[in-house]
């Protein structure tokens, strides 16, 4: 059995941790987000359209940092639900941008309990979420910078 200095005792491990936490915050946002319809992936998408739409399909990738293949099934269910637009871009057919329906956009008053929802349902304090984002948000920065990730998708 491994012993708490042991460098391979699983609980030890980062990897392991964030892969429960992630588990872990993704079981609580899917019965907030789930009388929305959406799903987790979804809510990304709209959290970036929210701030900027319309946007291009690869900007909404690079933002999310998510390939296109996993990003066209997103944008594909969102816009038969009504929530989003899909058109060529009038100056470049090559490019499609992504953009709110008035459904979208209405959403978005909905989606404005959802932090607070997290937060408390969490049952961490405000402080310590910001502290852990601060963390993460470095250590991808860090993973990008060394060519682990790409910040592309």
């Amino acid at each position: 059995m491994a012993s708490s200095d042991d460098p391979l005792a699983l609980e030890r491990q980062v990897c392991f941790a964030l892969a429960v936490a992630n588990r872990a915050v993704l079981s609580v946002y899917r019965p907030v987000l789930a009388p929305m319809g959406l799903t987790h992936p979804q809510y990304l998408v709209m959290l970036a359209l929210w701030g900027s739409a319309p946007m291009s399909v690869k900007a909404i990738g690079e933002a999310l940092q998510l390939d296109s293949a996993t990003l066209s099934p997103l944008l594909k269910r969102l816009e038969a639900s009504g929530l989003i637009v899909r058109e060529r871009a009038q100056d470049d057919e090559r490019r499609m941008d992504v953009g709110l329906t008035p459904a979208g956009l209405d959403l978005r008053e909905r989606a404005l309990d959802v932090p607070p929802t997290v937060v408390a349902r969490l049952g961490a304090s405000l402080e310590e979420l910001e502290d852990l984002h601060r963390v993460l948000t470095g250590i991808n920065a860090k993973a990008i910078a060394a060519g682990a990730l790409d910040p592309k998708g």
